[in-house]
């Protein structure tokens, strides 16, 4: 049977996405600073023009890949705060998604490079703490969600439970990252836990 041909609109979304993917990894093993257009572009098999035909550099293509990440993270909570949960069911999946996400997240080093970058460049911090705030704005929202429905009161505002989440998340994950000898995946779970018993959860840890 003779494969089906793409249109145009089909074969730029798979170039773009072949890009994506190619940046990811070369972002992941090289840095976002060591690599180069020319490195994302070959790795997708593509050339340096094919890549400025989709992107209009390293940063937004790096911006891209956050997005992208951030999605597929609004789909996961999404599905955690179904309607149709229980207090306890919810408590029982944000937990398992907090503990365990630092343990394969294979987007962890892309949120540092873009840390990093912003550090340096002015230009890029700026597009880069909108997107921020944004997360924090629907963490927020999600905690929100979570007392109502629960019926328990916040011991703090939901924008700075929203703010301490996701700064405690990045640190477990990146002690977890650099010394996972020492600071075990037990270790990790056990201070997420602590923290959403106590400070989201409203009781004290199990």
């Amino acid at each position: 049977m003779k494969p089906m041909r793409l249109t145009r609109e089909q074969s730029k979304d798979q170039t773009r996405e072949r890009l994506l993917d190619a940046a990811h990894a070369i972002f992941l093993k090289k840095g976002y600073v060591a690599a180069s257009v020319e490195d994302v572009a070959a790795a997708a098999g593509y050339t340096r023009g094919a890549f400025y035909s989709n992107f209009k550099g390293k940063a937004e293509l790096l911006l891209t890949l956050l997005e992208r990440d951030h999605a597929s993270v609004q789909v996961e909570l999404r599905q955690i705060f179904d309607g149709s949960r229980s207090r306890d069911q919810m408590e029982a999946a944000v937990l398992k998604y907090y503990s365990q996400r630092f343990l394969n997240d294979p987007s962890f080093l892309l949120w540092v490079e873009a840390k990093l970058q912003a550090a340096r460049d002015p230009k890029f911090r700026v597009s880069f703490n909108a997107f921020l705030q944004e997360k924090r704005v629907q963490l927020a929202e999600y905690i929100r969600d979570f007392a109502a429905r629960s019926g328990t009161p916040l011991l703090l505002p939901a924008e700075t439970l929203a703010l301490g989440l996701m700064s405690l998340c990045d640190g477990v994950q990146a002690y977890y990252t650099a010394d996972p000898q020492n600071v075990t995946a037990d270790a990790a779970q056990a201070v997420l836990e602590g923290f959403f018993a106590r400070v989201v959860f409203g009781r004290a840890p199990g």
